[in-house]
């Protein structure tokens, strides 16, 4: 990408869905427009005032009138967005666990890294996640990472950039978290895209902390059974399916943390740097 077409933060909108988040919503969208002028939230069928909640802020918000499910969510911002003309898609979970100051990180490394996915991967302070949720996010890595063809550090945060190709996709099957993990194989598959990680930190449900957030909608027996048989499908479909699982493991995550953080102190089996 040349200067002249340097990725700016008014050429991407923020997409935000949005299921029962009256807790956070309000400071999730603030906090997103302090880095983005473009919001987007897709308010999901909820019951809770979600969508009164930020009525008087400078956001568009699309709604509705049923809950469709987080795929259905993000596709419809993704085509508001694209409507809209815009470069990109930068995208956050509207229960306040991602932090908005990391997304001028997640568009920088979209300019470092043009025509990639960028996912903010939660590895800071990755030990203060609970253990099931840790343990579920490691197992769907090593699945996804297989349907993909390469590594990939954290394959479900929520947190990412998407290309305006990889929104434009038609026919990416899969509904909920299901979605996110297909839409980063049809990326890969179709489109030939890599996925480059950000090292962020994740903030989760703690019974003594001051700040409180709603319980998480992923389920990890129920949407890894989702994933994973869906995975598995596209896999098996792929074909040359033991060739496909050792060229995925010699290949390694794209780590792109240009604080050294994760240069000095590699977490077990993830690259000492970025390639």
């Amino acid at each position: 990408m040349t200067d002249s077409a340097r990725l700016e933060r008014d050429q991407v909108a923020v997409v935000i869905p949005a299921l029962n988040e009256s807790l956070r919503i309000r400071e999730t969208v603030t906090g997103a427009l302090a880095h983005c002028p473009n919001v987007i939230v897709i308010d999901d069928g909820s019951d809770d005032g979600t969508a009164q909640c930020i009525a008087d802020l400078p956001v568009t918000v699309l709604r509705h009138e049923r809950r469709m499910g987080k795929g259905a969510s993000l596709r419809d911002g993704f085509r508001e967005a694209l409507r809209r003309g815009y470069a990109g898609v930068l995208t956050m979970d509207g229960d306040g666990q991602h932090d908005p100051a990391d997304l001028p990180r997640l568009l920088a490394s979209a300019q470092r890294h043009p025509g990639c996915i960028v996912i903010g991967a939660r590895l800071r302070k990755r030990a203060s996640a609970p253990t099931y949720r840790r343990l579920a996010n490691e197992f769907g890595d090593w699945g996804i990472g297989w349907g993909c063809g390469y590594r990939i550090a954290d394959s479900q945060s929520g947190q990412r950039y998407y290309p305006a190709a990889v929104c434009a996709l038609q026919d990416v099957p899969g509904e909920d978290f299901v979605f996110e993990a297909q839409i980063l194989i049809s990326a890969a598959r179709r489109l030939g895209l890599g996925v480059v990680s950000v090292p962020i930190e994740s903030r989760y449900q703690q019974a003594d902390a001051a700040v409180q957030f709603r319980k998480s909608h992923f389920r990890p027996l129920r949407d890894l059974y989702r994933i994973t048989s869906h995975v598995v499908s596209q896999v098996w479909g792929y074909g040359q399916v033991v060739r496909e699982y050792k060229r995925t493991r010699a290949a390694l995550p794209v780590i792109d943390d240009p604080s050294g953080e994760f240069t000095r102190a590699a977490p077990r089996d993830l690259p000492a740097e970025p390639r």
